[in-house]
């Protein structure tokens, strides 16, 4: 393993796009290992019945937002430790990790209290249906007992990917992974569990990789935390992680809403939104996992004044990133109809399912350059700008858009709202795409 010097002497001199992808490996398979974690419960419950499909996506909300949390702490605190690697400061960069891992659980561990005692309205918020209710109130009351086991392994995740050692964290997170997909037919169909199997089955695999990742990370056996409360490490965590928290908890808030209008087309057309965000799930999370995978790089040259690098690696990640989205999107769109017959073969759930589906494949296309110009951003330390593009697509554009075209143009609004939003966030990049580029030019000439 290298230490900290060879380390950043490979940050700073490996061609960038062979780093890059390097990075990106281990990433892409942790971010497709957590999209697994969704996927098996969405699959394994969708043999059972629409109901219990439409049941599970209505944790997907929840989810984004303790993902949102976890996020804020691990992307704040991450960032901050790979630029301090680049300058060589490696204690600061000790007391960041340990300080940010043990807030992220106090903060879930209220998470869980505060949703334990108002149960009833969570899932009625999350868009429960009447015929919901008793099943999305059996998945989500298990589910909060992990919830910061869950933030705590987000959190230690994207440290170790900032530090360059993403493999590891790509390690943690897949024996929870292995793990849910071999209790998920055992709770549900074996021991009859149903949805609670499911969640069971998530949380076991959650608090299986939070075990490893505290072994990973060298926090087991016990070892005295390094903590500090001060005003730059708390700064930080606030400067580098609100976009991740803006972007994260927009995806929830919008979850939501989308959750309260769809139950007024029925349980089919929630469980077809549940599926279609499986299935475009996997293609995001390969983007966002390139993404991070960029990040580091990113964060080590800028710390060390290699403006040059940043350059060319946020140019890189764009052209790579908008390639593979295309594909990805022209493939399942012409296999919409039997991929999400794969989760529900359901008529009525494929029928409202396939034009949503489509739709996004469409407008998919913007993702590549929306993803790398928020990472970048982020990463500069463009908090203003970057949360304002981190709540664009979710929150400025979809959330308004979700209330107004299924008003007017009733399912149809539904299924083409998410890819408007997708469509306009995309124009509003393109110009803060374009300033970062001149901006980075004009550091490369100081």
């Amino acid at each position: 393993m290298l230490n900290d010097t060879e380390k950043r002497q490979k940050m700073l001199n490996e061609p960038v796009q062979l780093l890059v992808c390097k990075m990106a490996v281990p990433t892409i398979i942790s971010m497709l290992i957590s999209a697994l974690y969704n996927m098996a419960d969405t699959y394994f419950v969708g043999q059972l019945d629409t109901v219990s499909t439409a049941a599970v996506g209505l944790a997907l909300p929840l989810m984004n937002v303790i993902q949102a949390i976890g996020f804020f702490f691990g992307h704040g605190s991450g960032n901050y430790m790979s630029r301090k690697l680049g300058e060589g400061d490696s204690s600061a960069s000790e007391k960041m990790a340990d300080t940010s891992v043990l807030l992220s659980i106090v903060c879930g561990a209220l998470m869980t209290a505060a949703g334990v005692i108002f149960l009833e309205p969570l899932v009625r918020l999350l868009g429960a249906t009447p015929l919901l209710i008793e099943d999305g109130r059996d998945y989500i009351s298990v589910l909060l007992i992990g919830i910061p086991f869950i933030m705590a392994s987000f959190t230690m995740n994207n440290q170790l990917r900032f530090q360059g050692r993403a493999y590891l964290g790509m390690v943690g997170m897949a024996g929870g992974s292995v793990l849910n997909v071999a209790l998920d037919p055992l709770f549900i169909y074996v021991m009859n569990m149903g949805v609670t199997g499911a969640a069971l089955a998530t949380i076991i695999s959650q608090i299986a990789s939070f075990i490893a990742l505290m072994v990973i990370s060298g926090r087991i056996p016990f070892r005295k935390p390094r903590l500090s409360f001060s005003a730059e490490i708390v700064g930080a965590v606030l400067r580098f992680g609100t976009p991740s928290l803006f972007r994260q908890s927009m995806i929830g808030i919008a979850a939501i809403c989308l959750n309260n209008v769809a139950k007024d087309f029925g349980e089919p057309v929630i469980a077809a939104i549940t599926v279609v965000n499986k299935i475009t799930m996997v293609g995001a999370s390969i983007v966002i996992g390139f993404g991070q995978g960029f990040q580091p790089v990113c964060g080590f040259n800028s710390g060390a004044g290699r403006h040059d690098r940043v350059y060319k690696t946020f140019t890189f990640c764009i052209k790579a990133s908008t390639a593979f989205i295309t594909v990805f999107g022209a493939v399942v769109f012409a296999l919409s109809e039997q991929l999400i017959a794969v989760f529900r073969d359901d008529p009525e759930v494929i029928s409202a399912g396939i034009p949503l589906l489509k739709f996004q494949c469409v407008t998919g296309v913007f993702q590549g350059v929306i993803i790398m110009t928020n990472m970048i951003m982020q990463n500069l330390g463009k908090t203003v700008q970057s949360s304002i593009l981190a709540l664009a697509r979710q929150g400025l554009f979809f959330i308004p858009l979700v209330y107004i075209l299924p008003a007017t143009l009733e399912l149809t609004g539904l299924q083409i709202t998410q890819s408007c939003a997708d469509l306009l966030t995309g124009i509003v990049t393109l110009p803060m795409t374009a300033y970062t580029l001149r901006m980075l030019k004009k550091l490369m000439n100081t």
